[in-house]
């Protein structure tokens, strides 16, 4: 990791778990929020990955962050993580969902209902278990906040990809339906959704090994429809997520941050 940042801390004082955390988007922002002041729970399905990350911030920062093994379609996992992260944490003010899958190119003819089911239960109703067993907590921690990971993929639509379109585009509407309940009821917990288009991580493998292996030919293709030309760093998203676990976004709530280099200004 490299050196940390010497401006205070934009979270100083917030307690957030992050989902999928072990790598990828995960992992940028799990430093980033440790290094900005939070103290962290982070949770993925890979428990020995996520444990290490944790260990790698507590060596630069001290008590910063705890891991743990989680299955985020099982109910009764989100139960006992939450329920350990608030023991470990001192409570909860940021939830972060960020895992997620993709699945394979599948056109209608030939798409599945495990593929679906799959995709539905890790990138959809993980969402809704987790806003459920974190609210109460948040709401006792508050001003606190609810970021979920959507994807691109979720405003603009690819043949091939129903599951993923269909998944992301009901994380997008069912942040707005958590954002309104949070304000109606006077909760003080705002929830937005983020919409990152290709970001350098491990999603990108697949387009790699259709492009024969060659890592710059199939970063030109994926940049063909992106006026910044060039594809997205962890950091991109990580510093957006940010914003959004402060207290500086104190007044947005049930909005959309497309993460994309232009891509849908078009």
């Amino acid at each position: 990791m490299s050196a940390p940042h010497a401006r205070p801390g934009r979270v100083a004082g917030k307690t957030v778990l992050i989902t999928g955390a072990a790598g990828g988007l995960g992992e940028a922002m799990a430093v980033m929020m440790a290094r900005e002041g939070a103290r962290l729970a982070l949770t993925d399905i890979a428990g020995d990955r996520v444990a290490a990350l944790a260990e790698r911030i507590n060596a630069e920062i001290p008590g910063a962050a705890f891991a743990y093994a989680h299955d985020v379609a099982g109910e009764a996992d989100w139960e006992r993580v939450i329920a350990a992260a608030v023991a470990d944490l001192g409570g909860l003010s940021v939830l972060v969902n960020n895992a997620g899958v993709g699945g394979p190119l599948a056109f209608v003819e030939q798409d599945t209902v495990e593929n679906w089911q799959r995709q539905y239960e890790i990138n959809l109703r993980s969402i809704m278990l987790g806003a459920k067993h974190a609210m109460p907590h948040l709401r006792a921690a508050a001003p606190a906040s609810i970021v979920n990971i959507s994807s691109i993929a979720g405003l603009v639509a690819a043949p091939g990809m129903g599951a993923y379109n269909a998944t992301k585009a009901a994380v997008w509407m069912y942040t707005k339906t958590l954002a309104l309940e949070a304000a109606k009821a006077d909760w003080n917990v705002r929830c937005n959704s983020v919409h990152p288009v290709f970001i350098k991580t491990p999603i990108l493998d697949p387009f790699i090994a259709m492009a024969g292996g060659d890592e710059a030919k199939a970063h030109e293709r994926l940049t063909r429809g992106i006026p910044l030309k060039r594809i997205g760093d962890p950091d991109d998203v990580a510093y957006c997520v940010l914003y959004l676990a402060s207290d500086e976004s104190r007044f947005v709530t049930g909005s959309e941050f497309k993460i994309d280099g232009g891509m849908t200004a078009q």
